[in-house]
């Protein structure tokens, strides 16, 4: 069983729910550990549509301040809270991040994709209706380039959803992915997460989103079972009914890759638990 949903947002960026409710939910769905891995800020010119920045700016204190509560006051038992941030990587960004790092006592930090330059690709499907497959071969090529610098930047313990470039194009991208060339870019990429000593998180959001399956896809999830990268599962939970959800399909999934154990982090420190 998995015991551990270290990917989970509040009301606080754009997410339904307060922490104690996602903790709550973490309880009865029976996990040891919930993560609150809240959006982290974006400087201006990285916008979404419907921007929560403000919102989230203004509220980071009583995110700190509640997740910080639900860790400290837990009874034996129940869940330990961890707290943690998702960190846009934003290129030209990284002084900004770095500060962005260092805000709080964080558990750990999970490095994560969205934006090429400043166009946050998973907001809407209109431009990818509208490119031909040339142009969605540049967008997984610039993709997988923004992850490895990334992963070079030292700063995160997991890698998330790491073919999110995938969300409106999966049956695209599985072309794309099936090429060697495309295979090698991939490897490489893999590689350097590798090399850093990170987990790569298997996410079931993927199975709620219009690409309809888990990230990463098995190709993925192939070439890092050879590099012998840790796994990390997260339900990239926004509300309380999407905690731990659909965990029995990730827990089947990541073990027909031969994963028994997934990874932990407290402080900073990684830990290997049996699921």
């Amino acid at each position: 069983m998995i015991t551990a949903d270290l990917h989970t947002h509040t009301r606080y960026s754009h997410g339904a729910d307060s922490p104690e409710d996602m903790y709550a939910a973490a309880e009865a769905a029976g996990l040891a550990y919930i993560g609150f891995s809240e959006h982290s800020p974006r400087p201006g010119g990285f916008t979404y549509r419907h921007e929560y920045r403000e919102q989230l700016r203004a509220h980071l204190p009583d995110y700190f301040r509640e997740v910080r509560a639900l860790r400290d006051n837990a009874r034996p038992g129940q869940p330990r809270a961890l707290l943690a941030m998702e960190m846009d990587w934003l290129d030209g960004e990284e002084d900004f991040i770095r500060k962005a790092c260092k805000a709080a006592d964080f558990d750990y930090l999970i490095g994560s994709v969205h934006f090429l330059g400043h166009w946050g690709f998973d907001d809407g499907d209109a431009p990818w209706r509208d490119a031909g497959e040339e142009q969605c071969d540049a967008w997984y090529e610039a993709y997988f380039t923004a992850w490895e610098a990334m992963l070079a930047s030292g700063l995160f313990q997991i890698a998330a959803h790491p073919d999110l470039i995938k969300i409106f194009s999966a049956e695209r991208f599985h072309a794309w992915l099936a090429r060697p060339e495309s295979r090698a870019r991939v490897r490489r990429a893999l590689t350097a997460l590798a090399d850093t000593g990170m987990a790569m998180e298997v996410s079931s959001a993927g199975l709620r989103k219009a690409c309809r399956e888990i990230y990463p896809a098995p190709p993925i999830m192939e070439l890092a079972a050879e590099l012998g990268i840790p796994v990390t599962f997260a339900s990239d939970a926004h509300s309380v009914r999407d905690v731990a959800r659909d965990f029995d399909r990730l827990a089947e999934y990541a073990r027909r890759f031969g994963h028994t154990r997934q990874a932990l982090f407290e402080g900073g420190r990684r830990s290997l638990v049996p699921f």
